[in-house]
């Protein structure tokens, strides 16, 4: 009997381990709360070039890798290239931008 006990110990600690190492993140996979973070932050870069005027929001896509945010698409005028990376740099959790917009 105390062997059946030891061998499900060990089975439940390296079951419980491998569930841990999964959710872990590495230089090129997110973590889970990672992702929730990066969803978040992608939703509030939206969000705020959605609510600057002089941004077409609906030509710029955003997305978030380990709070570093990427913005590619199309923009009007050359001056709205800095104005987007300033406005996702603005939100809270972004610690870098790497700003990939064109002029149409």
């Amino acid at each position: 009997m105390k062997i059946a006990h030891k061998i499900a110990t060990a089975l439940f600690t390296v079951s419980l381990l491998g569930a841990m190492t999964g959710c872990a993140s590495t230089s090129t996979k997110e973590g889970t709360g990672e992702y929730v973070d990066d969803s978040v932050i992608t939703t509030k870069v939206k969000a705020s070039i959605f609510n600057e005027p002089t941004l077409k929001s609906t030509e710029i896509n955003v997305e978030t890798f380990k709070g570093t945010v990427q913005l590619s698409g199309f923009v009007a005028q050359p001056e709205d290239i800095a104005k987007a990376g300033q406005v996702a740099r603005g939100v809270k959790g972004v610690t870098a931008v790497k700003n990939d917009l064109h002029v149409k």
